[in-house]
């Protein structure tokens, strides 16, 4: 009855497999084994098109190298004010570009507000003396587990491209929201306009399994060095490859992303027919944000259940009730979901 987070559920065992299968031998260095250069071709029939993965070990690494490499002097990233760059990893992005400013945007239930975007590009046209938009950064699924489709990501990523705009998407969930939206991965990246990503395994069932996928390796700069000068350039690679193996073969990826999603959905409308409980927000990725009893929380806690309680600006509990963030995963059993339902 763990909902704290899918960082908390362990590697599947197929991930588990692929590492002690991979482990016999002996095998080049730095990324140059012959399992690494499968698996980029594997990255490449995902993404239906040539792209360039370059591993790391956390998403705040991919989120920070990849924002990097599109860095200028005086450099402006737009984002959501909910972005996890923005809010969670103190400052990685600030640091590892060189000074660049994240500027946070508007948004509704964790997706960036289109006339938002329009107002920060209106008040920074290019030539200004206030600083250079360089990137606009988007969540999929978002922290706050809704997800964007492809025309909503389109009507997003056009204007900033049409300013010249590089298009970063944040993917620590993407598998949930291409599971969720019914959209292949081509759609929801490249052909909604975004240029590089931030591809996560370790929320859904790796335990060291990120990467830098890139789309349009024209608008990003050096990042081969950048990775290498950051200390995130892997000398046995192969271990990560090894998890990515695991992860999109036979479409694992999705599947493992499916049941998550099923299980939050599962949460959802146990809570939805309960006078003693509502859902914050409506969403379909595999985080659910819920109004309990202060009561019920620490019942749940007492009975060996974890959730953090979670601030908002848009839902105010009563006197006695706090929102609580429940988030599902691979390792999330039905049982676990009407456990949690029955303490409410």
């Amino acid at each position: 009855m763990n909902f704290a987070s899918d960082n908390w559920a362990g590697a599947t065992p197929e991930v588990m497999a692929a590492l002690g299968r991979h482990n016999e031998g002996f095998a080049p260095g730095y990324g140059s084994d012959a399992l690494t250069e499968k698996v980029r071709g594997m990255f490449c029939e995902v993404f239906e098109r040539d792209v360039e993965v370059w591993f790391t070990p956390t998403g705040t690494a991919s989120n920070a190298l990849g924002l990097s490499a599109v860095s200028r002097p005086g450099g402006m990233v737009l984002c959501s004010a909910e972005a996890h760059i923005h809010n969670d990893e103190w400052g990685a992005t600030e640091y590892a570009s060189g000074g660049m400013k994240l500027m946070p945007m508007a948004h509704r239930d964790g997706l960036v507000l289109g006339d938002a975007l329009e107002a920060m590009l209106a008040r920074y046209p290019e030539g200004n003396r206030l600083g250079q938009l360089v990137a606009l950064s988007l969540t999929n699924a978002t922290e706050l587990g809704t997800v964007y489709g492809p025309d909503a990501l389109a009507a997003l990523t056009a204007p900033a491209r049409a300013r010249g705009l590089a298009v970063h998407l944040d993917g620590a969930r993407f598998a949930n929201a291409v599971a969720a939206s019914g959209a292949t991965p081509a759609e929801l990246t490249w052909r909604a306009g975004v240029d590089f990503m931030s591809f996560g395994g370790t929320k859904n069932g790796c335990w060291a399994a990120e990467a830098v996928v890139v789309f349009a390796p024209e608008k990003l700069h050096d990042v081969m060095a950048r990775r290498q000068r950051a200390g995130h350039t892997f000398s046995k690679a192969r271990f990560v490859a090894a998890q990515f193996e695991a992860y999109l073969s036979d479409g694992n990826w999705l599947a493992w992303a499916g049941h998550a999603n099923a299980m939050a959905e599962r949460l959802r409308a146990g809570l939805r027919q309960r006078e003693t409980a509502r859902l914050g927000w409506d969403n379909t990725a595999n985080e659910v944000f819920a109004v309990i009893s202060a009561e019920a929380l620490d019942a749940v806690r007492a009975a060996g259940g974890t959730a953090h309680e979670w601030p908002s600006e848009t839902v105010t509990p009563a006197a006695g009730e706090v929102l609580v963030r429940l988030v599902t995963s691979w390792a999330t059993t039905p049982e676990d979901v009407d456990r949690f339902l029955k303490l409410v």
